[in-house]
């Protein structure tokens, strides 16, 4: 019997023992820190020859966000260079060349040129292009990082920080994909390492490591914080621009034959205060940027001497029924042509300037258009000739006129505040006062102010509504008062549109008149006084009274600091 006791009082104590050593391995393991490796491969989302993106400490996770390592360099996809870092690096498909329009001269790259190091500036694998990052950072404000010499390949590129917190490891600490000691282990930092933290929390940080990962560390093997200012030694271009010393005062002169440049002293007289005019001259006619040309010599000398200086317009509507925008701007040898023959032109008559009227582009062309946008400045800026170029009111399905890049390489934005309303389209008002201080404001966002001139209407449409649905007539001012004045039609104020307002029913229908005139067009430039434009461009000569000019007259009313 005692010897049966002993036994069992044995067997129920080896059963504590291992109870409580499976009681302690589980508390262990529920609250030991993990040390399994992470899975850097998936972590990152790269294999083989891909290179992980880290850009301003935040991992790109698209694939069309992954560089390549191809013969011991990093490539870096120009999409989305293009989207992310800098978008004048321009691929000409057709020629398989890279383009890089700087202020004052434009550079090539073929398939040819090198690197530094020997290496290709850029790889075209398929419709796919990767650019060297070297070649990036030589143009762009950015600072890399490359860390190459693992399975898991990935650049870290910074831009636009201008200082960072930092902090130095107690002790040799493990580097976590999330904060909780039961996550992956991604890396170790040793004591007295230095981490850059990116976020404190209550017991962890997001640091990223010297050895190039981004992780987590518990805050009680960090010492305190100490914020450090980054400086950046890139030189960024100057793009110099032609400021007038006095508010632009411009008005478009519609010239559709030789011989009605004749006719310029005639409507002028009428003006008052205005510094440029504006002839629609160039007329672009095919893909191939050939272009009709309605420049007269002694139209240029009598403008020189009634004080005006001469944008001559460049269009793609009145003789361009053949052309397609994103053809001939994609075309590299159709832009050269185009602006040597525009440069011919502005030698020959001795203009002061270039004015772009390019209309109704698709968005395919945006891109190749802003491109010789950029081309054009650089031989501008080098004879010292005024570009200005006409959009829009900015909105997104129009996005892609880039008026952040157009108040960077041209002298003025003139943002066509009016067509509100348009044929073919409901009847409105061509420019309500809404319209225009929204266009003002969203194209303030991205154009400087000493840039911007506010495009105004000297001209509205007469809408008729019947059975066959709606029509109008474009009508300068001067017709449409004497149209109000023959018909009888009653005139209302509209505050809210800064507009008078008709109807009238006559003719088997209904007519609508948005009218702009003296008061409409007087708010109109209160407005470029109160945010203090760069000046006024109007459309067109000859569709408005004399009585006009004194209130558009921005002599006195503006001053450009």
């Amino acid at each position: 019997m005692k010897k049966f006791l002993v036994s069992l009082l044995t067997v129920l104590f080896t059963l504590v023992l291992l109870a409580a050593a499976g009681a302690g391995w589980f508390v262990y393991r529920k609250y030991s820190p993990s040390k399994e490796p992470a899975d850097q491969s998936a972590w990152f989302g790269v294999s083989g020859d891909e290179v992980a993106i880290v850009w301003n400490q935040e991992l790109q996770e698209s694939d069309a966000a992954k560089g390549r390592y191809i013969d011991s360099q990093v490539y870096l996809p120009l999409k989305w260079v293009n989207a992310c870092l800098n978008d004048r690096f321009y691929w000409d498909a057709a020629n398989h060349q890279l383009i890089y329009a700087l202020p004052d001269s434009i550079v090539y790259a073929g398939a040819d040129s090198v690197g530094s190091t020997g290496a290709p500036l850029f790889v075209e694998q398929g419709e796919e292009v990767w650019v060297l990052t070297g070649l990036v950072q030589t143009y762009t404000d950015i600072r890399t990082a490359v860390f190459a010499d693992s399975d898991v390949k990935r650049v870290f590129i910074d831009s636009g920080r201008t200082s960072e917190d930092t902090a130095v490891v107690k002790k040799k600490e493990a580097v976590r994909e999330r904060g909780g000691i039961k996550s992956d282990v991604l890396t170790e930092v040793d004591s007295g390492a230095k981490v850059v933290v990116l976020e404190a929390m209550d017991n962890w940080s997001r640091v990223r490591t010297a050895d190039g990962y981004l992780g987590y560390v518990r805050n009680k093997y960090l010492e305190e914080t100490q914020t450090k200012e980054v400086k950046s030694t890139f030189e960024a271009p100057v793009y110099t621009s032609i400021s007038m010393e006095e508010p632009v005062c411009l008005v478009w002169h519609q010239v559709t034959s030789k011989q009605a440049n004749s006719s310029m002293e005639k409507l002028m007289a009428n003006t008052k205060g205005v510094n440029v005019i504006a002839p629609t001259w160039f007329m672009l006619t095919d893909n191939e940027g050939s272009f009709e040309s309605l420049a007269d010599q002694d139209y240029v000398n009598r403008a020189h001497a009634m004080g005006l200086q001469v944008w001559a317009v460049l269009d793609n509507f009145n003789k361009g029924a053949n052309v397609q925008s994103e053809i001939l701007f994609a075309d590299t040898d159709a832009r050269k042509r185009l602006i040597t023959g525009l440069m011919e032109e502005v030698r020959s008559f001795g203009l002061d300037g270039i004015n772009l009227d390019i209309e109704g582009i698709k968005a395919s062309a945006g891109t190749h258009y802003i491109q010789f946008i950029r081309e054009l400045s650089v031989d501008c800026r080098r004879e010292g000739i005024v570009l200005s170029v006409d959009t829009y009111v900015p909105a997104v399905y129009n996005a892609f006129y880039n008026w952040t890049e157009l108040g960077c390489v041209t002298d003025y934005v003139i943002i066509m505040g009016y067509d509100e309303h348009y044929a073919g389209g409901d009847a409105g008002s061509v420019a309500s006062l809404g319209y225009e201080r929204r266009g003002i404001e969203d194209a303030l966002a991205m154009v400087p102010r000493e840039k911007l001139v506010s495009g105004i209407p000297f001209y509205t449409r007469l809408w008729k509504e019947d059975d066959s649905g709606v029509t109008s007539t474009a009508m300068g001012i001067t017709e449409a008062k004497r149209w109000v004045k023959e018909h009888g039609m009653e005139l209302y104020w509209q505050e809210e549109l800064g507009q008078y307002y008709g109807e009238l029913e006559a003719d088997g229908g209904k007519y609508l008149l948005w009218m702009e005139e003296e008061t409409s067009i007087s708010r109109k430039v209160d407005l470029i006084r109160a945010y203090d434009l760069a000046g006024v461009a109007c459309w067109k000569l000859g569709f408005e009274p004399a009585e006009i000019w004194d209130i558009v007259n921005l002599s006195d009313s503006v001053k450009i600091q």
